[in-house]
């Protein structure tokens, strides 16, 4: 057995036109995943599949543009994935939101909701939607990505934080249900990634020297160091592992 061969499967990622969702669907696809492209532009998601199939050959990705607050749009990633490439082995809850920075005593009710339901509803929405057909395989990997906020408090982004500790004990919750049939469920929890979402923090010559100087190994990561762990949960090399997260943070958390 090839411990990390996905030759045949197929995986679902959100927010993968960039950042750490489109550095997992590189990673999987070079596997031999057949992956779904998705996040809020079509276009962007475009890009990226035609620029897989050109990679990796014509048939390996789609691209189905889905906000993940809107649970019709979801359904429709979804069916449209199973009219495309049949079962659903993988599901990756990357996309995640958070429009507020500041003390949580100032977060307006709308923008608490909305981080809420992005970053931890939307994926039980999702989960649901593709469970069970994997319960009836008793065969399938679900991996959200969390973040080390959901270890530790903040001063300023608290509620996303809040959010990432949900989906930490979301994964555990699912896992004890789905375990019995042999759907797996976990987390990764990136430390400091350079994405677009941590742009203002990177870009910025004194934050970021502050930043590499908290880690031991000096710097933050990059988007394919995260891609390594997506690859190892949706694999055959994970098969014994459920309901864990994985801190991926450059020993931040230490």
């Amino acid at each position: 057995m090839k411990l990390f061969d996905l030759t045949g499967k197929v995986a679902i990622i959100t927010g993968s036109s960039r950042g750490i969702g489109r550095a997992s669907a590189e990673a999987l696809a070079e596997y031999g995943a057949k992956v779904v492209i998705s996040s809020r532009k079509q276009d962007a998601c475009d890009a990226v599949a035609a620029e897989l199939n050109a990679r990796y050959g014509e048939g390996t990705a789609i691209a189905v543009a889905a906000s993940i607050s809107d649970k019709a749009a979801l359904q429709h990633l979804v069916d449209t994935t199973r009219a495309s490439f049949g079962a659903i082995d993988v599901l990756v809850c990357n996309a995640a939101s958070n429009p507020y920075y500041g003390p949580m005593e100032g977060i307006a009710d709308d923008q608490f909701r909305k981080i809420l339901d992005n970053n931890i509803v939307s994926n039980l929405w999702l989960i649901a939607m593709v469970a069970p057909e994997m319960r009836e395989r008793r065969e399938g990997s679900i991996v959200i990505v969390s973040s080390i906020g959901g270890l530790r408090g903040s001063p300023v982004i608290g509620a996303y934080c809040v959010s990432k500790a949900a989906d930490m004990q979301l994964a555990r919750n699912l896992a004890v249900e789905y375990g019995p049939h042999n759907v797996r469920v976990n987390c990764i929890a990136p430390g400091l990634i350079k994405t677009d979402f941590a742009r203002a923090l990177w870009e910025d010559p004194d934050r970021i020297k502050a930043a590499n100087a908290s880690v031991p190994l000096r710097r933050i990561g990059e988007p394919h160091e995260i891609a390594g762990a997506v690859v190892y949960l949706a694999s055959s090399a994970s098969t014994f592992m459920t309901g864990q997260t994985m801190v991926v943070d450059g020993g931040v958390t230490i």
